[in-house]
């Protein structure tokens, strides 16, 4: 395993209630259920987008804010044909990617909120099926829940899954990230660390006069630009992509 020497910035303070929580949150959902969970993972978010296809996503424009390499994802080639722009589902936990995507053909990935949502002993398969289809010395672009983001700290008892892992009670999970657990993840899959750092914001309600700490974790990881074992690999260049699980 790789060790990444950089010191590290902490993520927010809690203060001495949000620290007991914690401390006695600790009884795990049963092995049943977790198996049950991760079974019909798939099901749960389908209902979840489905309830919320109209009311829940704000575009807030900040992605081509945040991140510059987007900025030239929206020039359009002049080789575009939207009949031929292919859009797709695919399990990133099971190896098909490449069944949809040429290898070394992605100029960016985007993973939005989306690892959160998987398992953690699962998440360095999806990260190895991304190498695969990333172009050498190109880019996934990372933002997810930090460490004790509010959202972590709502959980009631009885919903912890593992070390920073939750369900919601629709039987969606979320991860909380720490900037390491995500950098060793990452590195130990071949990527290069770019930028990774702690988000702080805050959420205002003022109807109800409630202002909640937000935690966020944005980072790049680059695919060397010298992929170092592609004929373990098996990767050949191909034609440019963006992609966006």
């Amino acid at each position: 395993m790789a060790s990444l020497q950089r010191k590290r910035l902490q993520t927010r303070v809690l203060s001495s209630e949000e620290k007991e929580k914690l401390k006695k949150d600790q009884v795990l959902v049963s092995d049943f259920k977790q198996q049950k969970l991760e079974k019909e993972a798939q099901k749960n978010w389908d209902l979840f987008y489905k309830r919320n296809s109209t009311n829940f996503f704000k575009d807030r424009h900040w992605t081509t804010r945040e991140f510059e390499e987007l900025r030239s994802c929206r020039e359009q080639n002049p080789l575009y044909n939207p009949e031929r722009c292919k859009v797709f589902q695919c399990d990133l936990t099971k190896d098909d990617l490449l069944d949809h995507v040429p290898s070394e053909s992605v100029d960016v990935v985007l993973l939005i909120f989306v690892l959160s949502a998987i398992h953690p002993e699962k998440m360095n398969l999806v990260l190895r099926n991304i190498y695969k289809v990333l172009k050498p010395g190109h880019s996934v672009l990372f933002r997810d829940y930090g460490l004790y983001d509010h959202a972590m700290l709502r959980f009631k008892a009885g919903n912890k899954l593992g070390e920073n892992f939750y369900v919601r009670q629709d039987g969606t999970r979320s991860y909380f990230f720490t900037d390491e657990f995500l950098a060793q993840l990452f590195v130990d899959t071949g990527y290069e660390e770019v930028v990774n750092e702690y988000v702080f914001r805050e959420t205002v309600n003022k109807k109800e006069g409630l202002c909640v700490p937000r935690v966020f974790l944005q980072s790049k990881f680059r695919k060397p630009p010298q992929d170092p074992s592609p004929a373990t690999l098996g990767l050949g260049p191909q034609d440019g992509n963006c992609a966006c699980p």
